[in-house]
């Protein structure tokens, strides 16, 4: 935990921008696998420990915002659990330690809630993502109010959350570079020891070797692929074999629940192939574009759109696209080889708040694109100083998709479909996908790396594979 006062002043703020009624954070409990007693390791809802600092089951939360008082409602362990889970601490001293005024117990937080209701005070919930947590709310408040809650979500406390959270503090930003600096490490680990004949389970391994070593646990279900046009890649089952390349996306959420996200592309030789190289070098200039327009006011959606310029650019300069690049990117032919998004915000949550509803956190409430490719661009507003968020444009050659869109005809003055098809089909076909990703803080003056570098020139990445 960070210090009480920060816990306090993030409270305080939060009760400002309410105004009036009071605020729930319905703590998660444990969530068995196959048995009551074996259960999922825990994580707590990022906005609970944002608010109240405790990674622990159990736990419910009130801000009173007109009476000035925070309350945390929890059972302390009896003899029962204690001789399964040792000494632990009493609902008091977790409530001492983030600077909380009073505390209950869940029957009682049961009352409290129900004399509150019957005076007709406004009830301020986040968005619900989880099972356990809806069926709390209809045991509190009934199935209507989760079916009206669900239907107009409280937006007054969803976009209160996010103002704060969106903004990450010195001492934030020193535990997202922790979580980033190891799992610079633990990328290039996995670059060094990568072998042909070797499976992608073999290379995940070493991911989780790190982890341990570190004493941390995974951000997000590592991608570690030969097949890296498939964006979310979780099977671990081919054998590097000569001429692939591999795609690793992973990243590091550290002790205090700080996220990293990374992602590297080497070759599974010891040296990239020259159409390798070419289709890297495209990667890395949308990447360096990217983070050159990286400032604050300035839309995401911008800095999107000069990572897509700048890969429509380069695939037109090796024959795979054709015609004005401003036009192509516009309609949007280049999402054929980039069908997502140059970034998202990162905190927390791996995908910062976004369970509080893309279109808020990314968008400030404005409707997102139903284009291809572009509606899969999770952020697009413009950028404030303390905003953490990731850059990693890529090129992926997706057959189905190449094969879909040529059979329609779609795009035929920006897509090469000949060349596509060319001697090189096959090259194309199996040649995967590569993107490189890095996380930034926008600063007052533009952006800055966050951690240690991560190797991802042409040459650290063969002098790493050599």
């Amino acid at each position: 935990m960070f210090k009480s006062e920060t816990y306090v002043q993030r409270r305080k703020f939060l009760r400002e921008h309410l105004k009036s009624g009071i605020a729930l954070f319905l703590g998660h409990d444990e969530s068995p696998m196959n048995f009551a007693d074996n259960t999922y390791p825990f994580r707590q809802d990022s906005s609970f420990l944002y608010f109240w600092g405790h990674n622990l089951p159990g736990l419910t939360a009130v801000i009173d915002i007109d009476e000035g008082i925070d309350y945390l409602f929890g059972n302390d362990a009896g003899i029962d659990e204690l001789i399964w889970t040792g000494e632990q601490p009493s609902i008091k001293s977790l409530a001492q330690s983030a600077g909380i005024n009073r505390t209950g117990s869940i029957p009682e937080l049961e009352t409290f809630l129900q004399k509150n209701l019957l005076h007709k005070r406004n009830i301020h919930l986040l968005p619900p993502y989880r099972e356990s947590t809806k069926l709390k709310i209809i045991k509190y408040f009934g199935e209507s109010f989760l079916i009206k809650m669900e239907s107009k979500p409280s937006i007054e406390f969803i976009k209160a959350v996010i103002a704060q959270r969106q903004i990450k503090t010195e001492e934030e930003v020193a535990q997202i570079e922790d979580a980033i600096n190891i799992a610079v490490d633990m990328h290039i680990e996995a670059i060094k020891m990568a072998k042909i004949g070797m499976t992608e389970q073999q290379v995940v391994s070493v991911i989780y070797k790190k982890i341990a070593e570190a004493g941390v646990s995974i951000s997000f279900t590592p991608i570690a692929t030969t097949r890296g046009e498939t964006l979310h890649n979780h099977f671990y089952g081919n054998r590097l074999k000569s001429g692939d390349l591999f795609l690793l996306d992973s990243g590091v959420e550290n002790r205090m629940h700080y996220s990293s996200d990374l992602s590297s592309t080497f070759p599974v030789d010891s040296n990239f192939t020259s159409l390798q190289k070419d289709v890297y070098s495209i990667t890395l200039d949308a990447h360096e574009a990217a983070v050159a327009t990286l400032a604050p006011t300035i839309p995401f959606k911008d800095v999107h759109f000069k990572a897509s310029k700048a890969i429509a650019s380069g695939l037109k300069s090796i024959g795979l696209m054709k015609g004005d690049v401003n036009e192509a990117v516009a309609l949007g032919a280049h999402t054929l080889f980039f069908p997502c998004g140059t970034g998202h915000m990162m905190g927390l949550d791996v995908h910062d708040m976004e369970d509080l509803g893309e279109v808020y956190v990314g968008y400030d409430g404005e409707p997102k694109s139903t284009q291809f490719g572009l509606k899969s661009l999770r952020l697009a507003k413009p950028l404030k100083a303390g905003f953490v968020l990731t850059i990693e444009p890529g090129i992926y050659f997706i057959p189905a998709l190449i094969d879909k869109w040529e059979e329609e005809k779609r795009f035929i003055d920006f897509i090469n479909y000949q060349e596509l098809n060319s001697c090189k089909r096959e090259l194309y076909r199996t040649f995967g996908g590569i993107r490189n990703e890095e996380d930034y803080l926008i600063t007052d003056t533009g952006a800055r790396l966050l951690g240690k570098p991560k190797p991802k020139t042409i040459e650290e990445i063969e002098k790493l594979r050599g």
